[in-house]
């Protein structure tokens, strides 16, 4: 019998089974596919407070995200890093004024310990607009932080593990049936096929996009459960387009924005879309109108120019958004909502909508509802902890990699560098007393070993 059994193995579904485990409940958590194998890998790869949304007038929101930033970065500052962005000015989309003012909110709502405040920027004397077309005269610089959105996933399903929770993916809930005060959940390995049924005194249904139909499938929905609209989101990669590690942010003449981002060393990310979407979320593929739409985003501000033929790759995912009535779907909230439903008699939480920086929040805020049916339970406790492998400071990454390139002199650097960014302090774990290459095993190429598949697949799934 478990306490709780956690559908969903994506950011949301991860962080409420380690804050649950750490809270002392008996937690299970089941992933019909691998973990962060749907949205939660195609995100952006950004930790920001979201400033478009303050268009909208989604302060808390916007509040709520700015306060997680930091502490995400505290928790996992080696696959969270600061991240300076670059909007060039357009006064026929927005005034000046206003991108301003936006920014001054943008300061004032977060606590700002790590992050620099916001500035303006004369392109003629400032390095970041040498990419840029000669239209633009200024703009602004403002900080964020970009993330490895599935890494951040799988630490959270790590820290679960370690505080006790079971972590069962490529395993799908194929039936879901209250008795008395117990649910009865059905298994079924996707592997070989098997199937078996557990009990839980509480489940939680954080499936993403697939959160209302999973409750429509089992039978489970009401006339008053939450819907949701599927919103795909679609980026593009290219060859790196610029020098320099900051980011752009571009204003689009619909009133959209794009992001150009820097990515894996030779590469630039662009995205992202924002397009209805009614077919099955497992199949998410972007558009060749989408591909256009990010080309001409791009065209629009950089000298470089563009066309399909330069996309190297692509990645679309879907953002379960709550539906609000709203026909715009830029303009539908990114907020999330908590379903508690005790009508079947055992409780049972669905997670509707959510964003990958406020998914610590969330997870909290989830387990608070649950552990009034557990009064042996903990209190809230992850604040201010570190995920796994995140014990370095935000500040001195620099140091940390020095160290590591220190205690493995014969290691290629490039290799140390990827190590110290994917994983931390485990990176000591993986290499661990390895004098030479030929301490950790069969090498598959490209600087992969043996010893880093093995860990991966003993301690990552």
């Amino acid at each position: 019998m478990y306490d709780l059994i956690v559908i969903g193995g994506g950011i949301n579904g991860c962080g409420i089974a380690r804050d649950a485990a750490g809270r002392g409940l008996k937690v299970l958590l089941v992933e019909k596919d691998d973990l962060a194998g749907a949205t939660s890998s195609a995100s952006t790869k950004l930790i920001h407070g979201g400033l478009r949304y303050l268009e909208q007038y989604d302060f808390k929101l916007v509040a709520e995200s700015l306060n997680e930033r930091e502490r995400l970065l505290h928790s996992a500052s080696h696959i969270i890093w600061p991240l300076e962005f670059i909007l060039p000015h357009e006064k026929h989309v927005r005034p000046y004024w206003m991108i301003r003012l936006g920014l001054y909110l943008y300061d004032f709502l977060g606590k700002r310990t790590l992050l620099p405040a916001s500035k303006g920027v004369n392109f003629n004397i400032h390095p970041a607009g040498k990419p840029l077309k000669k239209i633009y005269k200024k703009g602004v610089s403002y900080a964020d932080c970009w993330a490895d959105d599935a890494r951040l996933v799988v630490l959270n399903a790590i820290d679960a593990a370690i505080k006790g929770a079971a972590i069962l993916p490529r395993t799908e809930c194929v039936a879901l049936k209250p008795d008395n005060d117990v649910w009865h959940v059905t298994l079924e390995n996707k592997t070989n096929g098997a199937k078996k049924t557990l009990a839980a005194k509480c489940v939680v249904n954080a499936t993403g996009p697939w959160v209302r139909s999973l409750l429509d499938a089992k039978g489970l929905a009401k006339g008053e459960t939450y819907k949701i609209r599927h919103s795909r989101g679609s980026h593009i990669i290219v060859p790196r387009l610029y020098d320099g590690e900051q980011a752009y942010i571009l204003q689009q003449e619909d009133k959209r924005i794009v992001f150009a981002i820097p990515y894996e060393q030779k590469f630039t990310l662009i995205g992202t879309t924002d397009a209805l979407y009614d077919r099955d979320p497992a199949c998410a593929e972007i558009s060749e109108d989408e591909k256009r739409y990010l080309c001409n985003a791009v065209n629009r501000s950089f000298e470089k120019q563009i066309t399909v033929d330069d996309i190297v790759w692509h990645y679309s995912g879907v953002r379960p958004l709550l539906d609000s009535g709203d026909k715009n779907l830029s303009k539908v909230t990114r907020d999330y909502k908590l379903d508690l439903e005790t009508s079947f008699g055992p409780p049972l939480l669905n997670v509707f909508g959510g964003k990958l920086t406020t998914f610590r929040k969330l997870s909290e805020q989830a387990v608070d509802q649950i552990v009034s049916f557990f009064p042996e339970a903990r209190s809230a406790w992850t604040r201010d902890a570190i995920l796994p492998g995140g014990e370095i400071s935000a500040a001195d990454f620099e140091l940390f990699f020095q160290e590591l390139k220190m205690r493995y002199d014969w290691a290629d650097e490039k290799m140390l560098r990827r190590y110290a960014r994917a994983y931390g302090t485990i990176s000591f774990q993986i290499l661990g007393r390895a004098h030479a290459e030929s301490d950790l095993g069969t090498h598959y190429g490209d600087d992969v070993y043996e010893a880093e598949i093995r860990y991966l697949i003993e301690q990552e799934w």
